[in-house]
């Protein structure tokens, strides 16, 4: 007897015998696509009469449900989903899950890090003026300092745990959030034009949406009265990249440590902005650890097999009732 299949169509993991072994166990097959990465239409035929498809980049939209027609659930690897058209996933009666909270850890952490590396200057240590010298005068003191974080869910939440010790005060922007989750966290809850006034360091951990697309503009530049160290592992778009070159240059902002893009790998201006003299840039690996990893590939396959069951995981993105 053929055994259903689960696609996977964005490849990049070293190894899928995690998802292998879990979807034999329940009686599936797993085949992973190996043809051309940016061909919508060589994955769409790939994907042709799977129950279940394992995707990453690729957009996900009324077109790639249309083709799919008995496809029955689709797991995002990760945490955003700005790629995948949930309205159209419902209306073809196509489950959606994503990965929350994998990569806690492993983003905090690599903020921290770009904090630390940025406000030390520690990647422009051989522009400076020689042994026994800083390379550059404005070197503040965490201590002396305020921390802004933009978004207080899980990563943001994690950040504020590790860097309460660090900092003098943090204050942080979350609409979506109680207030009892501000105090337990020990951040003080703030307006963003508040936030963007008032912080040294500003660390943004918010999901790529219609409301956050663009929310670090020119305007919120013009109001950042600190000269701050911004930091962005969330989102590339979350960020005007135009503006923020502008901001940097006239020094608005004081340094920038940038984990993702406008556009993935970085072209156009996106390139210009990694390419910075006040930038520090790492390659979109904020999310990985060893661990992180792991549980990633781990949890996407159970997931999937959640919803393929009929069960709504945790992380379901439109958990609707079947006709």
């Amino acid at each position: 007897m053929k055994k259903d299949r689960i696609v996977v169509l964005d490849t990049g993991y070293e190894s899928y015998s995690q998802e292998q072994a879990l979807f034999e166990q329940a009686g599936y097959q797993l085949e992973v696509y190996g043809g051309p990465a940016r061909s919508q239409k060589s994955k769409l035929q790939f994907g042709r009469g799977a129950i279940g498809v394992m995707i990453r980049g690729t957009a996900a939209d009324e077109s790639f449900f249309s083709a799919l027609p008995g496809l029955k659930a689709l797991v995002r690897y990760g945490v955003g989903y700005d790629n995948v058209d949930l309205t159209a996933a419902t209306r073809h009666g196509v489950r959606v899950a994503n990965v929350q909270g994998y990569a806690n850890e492993s983003v905090s952490d690599h903020a921290l890090a770009l904090m630390f590396a940025c406000n030390r200057a520690l990647p422009w240590v051989k522009n400076g003026g020689g042994f026994g010298k800083p390379p550059i005068a404005a070197m503040p003191d965490f201590s002396c300092s305020t921390l802004g974080i933009i978004g207080l869910g899980r990563i943001g939440g994690r950040l504020a745990e590790k860097a309460c010790a660090l900092f003098e005060r943090m204050v942080a922007y979350d609409p979506y959030v109680e207030d009892c989750r501000f105090f337990r966290l020990a951040c003080c809850r703030v307006s963003l034009p508040e936030l963007l006034q008032q912080s040294h360091v500003i660390s943004l951990h918010c999901n790529l949406t219609m409301e956050t697309r663009g929310m670090i503009g020119a305007a919120q530049f013009a109001q950042m009265e600190q000269k701050p160290v911004l930091i962005n592992t969330a989102r590339g778009p979350v960020v005007d990249e135009k503006a923020l070159l502008k901001a940097l240059d006239q020094e608005r902002v004081r340094w920038a440590g940038v984990d993702v893009y406008d556009h993935e790998p970085p072209r156009g201006v996106s390139l210009k902005v990694a390419g910075h003299p006040k930038v520090l840039a790492t390659g979109h690996y904020a999310w990985y650890s060893e661990n992180a990893k792991l549980e990633l590939q781990r949890r996407a396959a159970e997931n999937m097999l959640t919803l393929l069951s009929g069960g709504i995981p945790d992380d379901c993105l439109n958990p609707f009732q079947s006709s």
